[in-house]
């Protein structure tokens, strides 16, 4: 689900200019203790893109539109999940990856 949720806010967030074949990974995704919070989520994902100008266009100008996609995703798994939640997310290009069948099974998919 969490995977989804910043999957869904990537191309909310860059509409048309990034290809589909970009992915979420995530590599955490823990409950840790906290004395401030009922439940404490500790979430950090990887977008994959295929190209640096792809990687370029998911951080923004000043990594303005990485922010708005975390933040995004971040207060859509609090709600979900009923928990305070650390979301920090990567960007990484992974050039030819949708082409490549065990790294596409690495990646969760079939």
């Amino acid at each position: 689900m969490a995977a989804e949720i910043v999957r869904e806010k990537l191309f909310r967030f860059t509409g048309d200019e990034l290809p589909y074949t970009s992915t979420v990974v995530i590599d955490k995704f823990v409950e840790e203790p906290s004395k401030q919070h009922k439940r404490f989520m500790r979430v950090a994902a990887t977008i994959v893109v295929e190209r640096d100008g792809h990687k370029a266009m998911v951080i923004g100008q000043g990594g303005e539109r990485l922010k708005r996609i975390s933040m995004e995703a971040r207060q859509e798994m609090e709600k979900l999940f009923d928990a305070k939640v650390f979301l920090e997310v990567w960007v990484k290009v992974k050039s030819g990856w949708a082409d490549d069948e065990a790294r596409v099974k690495s990646f969760g998919y079939e």
